[in-house]
């Protein structure tokens, strides 16, 4: 650039042969003036304006306030040239602050810019963007940068810098930017193929999710499938290795983002995290020749085992690390004892026992005397979360010592913690007031007033220990030097206890005055005025002092500070009105004991150590004070199962080195042909049926007992009267007690994402109810079909994803929500891909288990980026009826228990129209298809009416037990109506069952 501008060059040299700063100042004055009279005159080129404006640049940058050249700032931007674009923006981000008025002028050349397909102009006005990052900017532009970071042709390092753009937009204008509109797209982008492009994005989505967790959640998934792939898998890019660590910065930001989350209850995501941590660990165990290589594993570490505390502070992992802490406060690097402790103190904050870390205590303590004021810090930090009534009394006396040298910007919240362990673990009240009295005695200035309120709240409160606190404080106040913020406690509980010990031997009252008196030349008016009020209340207590008291009173009355003339004189009106002492007795009655509250020196700790930079997922402190805080965090989040690519770990004990980490294995065959239409290759592999559910090959399962099985028929129920079984139905049997409503399972559920609707959808849905296989969704670019086989209470769902694209589908993502998480389970049972290749397909399965009766169907949230970014959700065809086994049953035995059922409530009836088939009788197969695939077994030969249907099932439910079940289903062709008749154990059941069966067969919500 200088090479060019010979007039820059010129200038420079000029500058740097000033030998003083007053042949300096002249030539730049003189420059300027140069420079200000060019531009006035205008009628300048682009190199013209580039090389006043480099000056102006220049001279800035040497510290002196320049005034001109913003105009041409904003004029040059606009330049098609690069090298002038370039100084433009240069100058514009050094001259310009958010809040000039010029901002409004540079916003649509920035925009401009960024629209440009030109990357170098984007990254130019990307710059612009993060420099300035007013809020007005932020409003107009960030959709703009938005847009760059999620772009398909967006190049890797554009993507970077509209990354970081974002963050630091957010960070200054958190407002503005509008996360939960962007946060599933911006989520997606953490599985990007370029290391640098996840880096930047971690970042934005770490700072994003620890304000908005819950609609960041799909990003917890993500993070453990990206740690993992990291850590397993050795084939990365060589640029992004250092020290033969696979890009360590990218590992440690995901380490620390699943620490925002609360512990996941997915077993296979669990399974990953710990296979990552216990890999990590194994991989410390040997320490590196090369300090930088030794540095990087232990980053990596020390957040390993951040994480593996947030998890569970009782794990073996944790146990591991405990082991490998103790070697690392020991160590001679600086920065590994500082690392070392703080991950100490973090365990102590959160872990039940303590002993593994009391075992180390001596070392500890040891490190307040580190040359390094951070390592201090931390084993001060340490000590404070460690301490229990085990050892509370060496701890204190430890840091009271350590009080005597600390450093000046130390001793604040060392005096703090030292008043809340005193208080929090004293066993004895005479230790408490010793130890308190003895902490404001040595700190003075650094003891900060909530301290002495604490004290005195406590004395109040605590009668029995009064007397004591008044001989110690009386104690003080015979030193011939006391501070001033040791007086004000000693004069309060004096003023409100000191007649308790004015018969004691040297304790009188004038010999009390007389110790507080001495003190009050050397106190401020605050204190002074504290101690006119103890004076009036021993006015009223001891008589024969209060000659002298009343002289001092009278002496203040004249005194420049208001407040203390005032309280002068309404005390000596009180002390003198002689003609009613119970007025004086009732006005300086003993204080009450102060009411119950918590101690504001834990809330002025917490806030004196706020962290101003990531939130800290833990406080320095015990395990109490972390739960309620991690209660209040998290109050608002809701749970889910999270989203994205949950990797099977490994599950044996041995970590499992890079080379031969376990990987998930997927399918990439092409779809199935009952699900295909036509799309797919003709040599695509047929989709194979899934593994029977606990070995099991059919789903079509019958019990041998069948008395066993029904055992949760009450048998003891009394009869009621039997409808009749042929009994002809017509339409004034359609009245309010025979609902055609359709039930709430097939309605939409209250699911966090609206779900996807479609011409096909419900139709797809509807006859997977009672189909173990078919297609859940299809269009255009990818189809999903599904099998299912269920056994007990347990069941499998197989998902099967088609790319029906001749490009690969990325960022794919699986997320399932039970809508009832207490009555029925969903879990992913293994890995999504990231990717599917163009006409392939790849399997999912989900885990389900029914704990009580549930009314609304899980749901399953499928993401992929196919040009944007697309969402489907969906609900799975998971009902109630899935989890019955079919029974066989004589025709007494059906009947037999039927009578002894009984009618309503346990008994469920519906009548609706039906269609005919081509003859115009009743579809009776289709009636047997849609009642065996609701898991109830048709009994034969049990109802005379060929074309009625009889069945019977067991539902089974893990928590709630077995609910037996009968049905009866009656057609009447010449009505064209239908009865379905639905008996059971569990009146709620009845009713779920008989929506489940009717809403299939009825002619207006018949699904082909």
């Amino acid at each position: 650039m200088a090479s060019n501008m010979r007039g820059l060059q010129q200038y420079i040299s000029d500058i740097r042969a000033c030998r003083v700063r007053e042949l300096e100042e002249k030539r730049i004055n003189r420059e300027m003036a140069h420079i200000r009279q060019k531009f006035k005159e205008g009628n300048l080129d682009g190199y013209q304006r580039k090389k006043y404006l480099s000056k102006v640049v220049f001279t800035y940058i040497l510290g002196y306030k320049v005034d001109v050249g913003h105009m041409e700032a904003v004029n040059l931007i606009s330049s098609l040239k690069y090298s002038e674009k370039q100084i433009g923006y240069l100058a514009l981000t050094l001259l310009m602050h958010e809040n000039s008025e010029l901002v409004r002028l540079v916003i649509n050349s920035i925009r401009k810019d960024l629209d440009d397909q030109n990357e170098i102009n984007n990254c130019l006005a990307l710059h612009a963007i993060a420099n300035i990052g007013g809020k007005e900017m932020a409003e107009a532009l960030s959709p703009d940068v938005h847009r760059l970071l999620i772009s398909p042709v967006s190049i890797p390092f554009v993507k970077k810098k509209a990354a970081l753009t974002l963050l630091r937009l957010y960070r200054k204008h958190p407002d503005v930017i509008p996360t939960g509109d962007w946060a599933e797209r911006i989520v997606s982008i953490m599985d990007d193929d370029n290391l640098g492009v996840a880096l930047a994005v971690t970042s934005l989505v770490t700072t994003m999710a620890q304000d908005n967790l819950d609609q960041f959640e799909s990003c917890y998934n993500r993070a453990v499938g990206r740690l993992y792939s990291l850590v397993f898998d050795g084939n990365h890019p060589s640029d992004y290795y250092y020290y033969r660590v696979p890009i360590p910065w990218l590992q440690i930001k995901l380490l620390r983002l699943l620490q925002h989350y609360p512990p996941t209850e997915e077993p296979s995501t669990l399974n990953a995290i710990d296979a990552i941590l216990k890999a990590i660990m194994e991989n410390s165990k040997e320490v590196p020749k090369n300090v930088q290589h030794n540095n990087t594993q232990n980053a990596i570490l020390f957040e390993a085992i951040n994480l593996a505390i947030h998890l569970n502070p009782e794990s073996t992992v944790v146990s591991t690390a405990a082991v490998l802490l103790s070697r690392f406060i020991l160590s001679k690097e600086t920065n590994v004892r500082y690392l070392g402790l703080d991950a100490m103190a973090h365990l102590a904050a959160c872990s039940d026992s303590l002993e593994p870390i009391k075992k180390h205590q001596g070392t500890i303590i040891l490190s307040l005397r580190d040359r390094d004021i951070s390592v201090r810090r931390r084993a001060l930090d340490l000590l404070y979360s460690m301490c229990d009534t085990s050892n509370a009394s060496v701890i204190v006396e430890e840091l009271l010592k350590y009080l005597q040298i600390a450093d000046y910007g130390l001793r604040e919240e060392l005096v703090l913690k030292i008043a809340i362990l005193t208080e929090k673990f004293a066993t004895e009240y005479e230790w408490y007031v010793d130890t308190i009295l003895k902490l404001i005695s040595l700190a003075g200035d650094h003891v900060a007033d909530e301290v002495w309120y604490r004290v005195v709240q406590i004395v109040t409160n605590t009668e029995d220990l009064q007397p004591y606190a008044s001989r110690v404080a009386f104690h003080y106040l015979q030193a011939p030097s006391v501070h001033e913020k040791l007086v004000k406690p000693a004069a309060y509980i004096l003023g409100e206890f000191g007649h308790l010990i004015a018969n004691d031997e040297g304790s009188s009252p004038i010999e009390q005055f007389q110790a507080l008196h001495s003190k009050i030349n050397f106190c401020s008016a605050q204190t002074r005025a504290l101690l006119l009020s103890t004076y009036v209340k021993w006015a009223n207590l001891f008589p024969e002092i209060k000659d002298q008291l009343v002289v001092i009173l009278d002496r203040y009355r004249h005194v420049l500070d208001a407040e203390l003339q005032q309280r002068a004189c309404e005390y000596l009106a009180l002390v003198t009105k002689g003609d009613d002492d119970e007025l004086l007795q009732a006005v300086f009655e003993e204080m009450p004991p102060f009411p119950s509250r918590e101690s504001a020196l834990i809330s002025r700790l917490h806030k004196k150590g706020k962290d101003t930079g990531d939130k800290r997922t833990w406080v320095i402190g015990g395990k109490g004070e972390n739960k309620e805080r991690e209660a209040a965090r998290f109050k608002n989040f809701r749970k889910g199962t999270g989203d994205g690519q949950v990797p099977t770990a490994v599950t044996t004990a041995t970590p499992v080195s890079s080379a031969a980490a376990p990987g998930p294995t997927t399918t990439s065959s092409g779809l199935s042909s009952s699900y295909s239409n036509g799309m797919m290759r003709s040599n695509s592999t047929p989709m194979s049926p899934p593994e029977p559910v606990m070995g099991l090959g059919s789903s079509s399962y019958i019990p041998e007992n069948i008395m066993d099985s029904l055992a949760g028929l009450d048998l003891t129920s009394n009869s009621a009267q039997e409808a009749p079984l042929l009994a002809p139905s017509t339409p004034s049997n359609l009245g309010p007690t025979s609902p055609l409503t359709t039930s709430s399972f097939f309605s939409q559920p209250q699911s966090s994402a609206p779900l996807t609707h479609g011409a096909n959808i419900d139709k797809w849905f509807d006859r997977l109810s009672y189909s173990a296989e078919g297609v859940l969704y299809e269009d255009a670019q990818i189809q999903i079909g599904l099998k299912s086989e269920y056994h007990g209470h347990l069941g499998r769902v197989q998902l099967y994803f088609g790319n029906k694209l001749s490009v690969p589908l990325g960022s794919f993502s699986i997320a399932i929500e039970s809508r009832e998480p207490g009555k029925l389970v969903a879990t992913l049972a293994q890995n999504p891909t990231k990717t599917i290749e163009p006409l392939t397909q790849v399997q999912q399965q989900i885990s389900v288990e029914c704990k009580e009766l549930f009314t609304q169907p899980p749901t399953i949230r499928v993401g992929y980026l196919a040009g944007s970014l697309q969402t489907l959700v969906l609900r799975l065809p998971v009902a109630v009826t899935k989890f019955i086994e079919p029974v066989k049953l004589g025709q007494a035995d059906f009947f037999e228990r039927w009578k002894l059922i009984g009618g309503p409530p346990r008994e469920c009836q519906a009548i609706f129209p039906i269609k005919l088939d081509a003859s115009g009788q009743p579809d009776v197969a289709r009636n047997n298809k849609v009642i065996t695939g609701n898991k109830l077994g048709v009994l034969e030969q049990i109802d005379p009416n060929p074309v009625n249907s009889v069945a019977a099932g067991v539902l089974h439910m893990s928590t709630a037990g077995k609910v037996g079940c009968l049905l009866r289903l009656e057609p009447n062709k010449e009505a064209k109506l239908c009865r379905v008749t639905i008996r059971s154990t569990n009146d709620e059941v009845s009713k779920q069952i008989e929506r489940l069966i009717s809403k299939p067969l009825r002619a207006d919500g018949a699904s082909a």
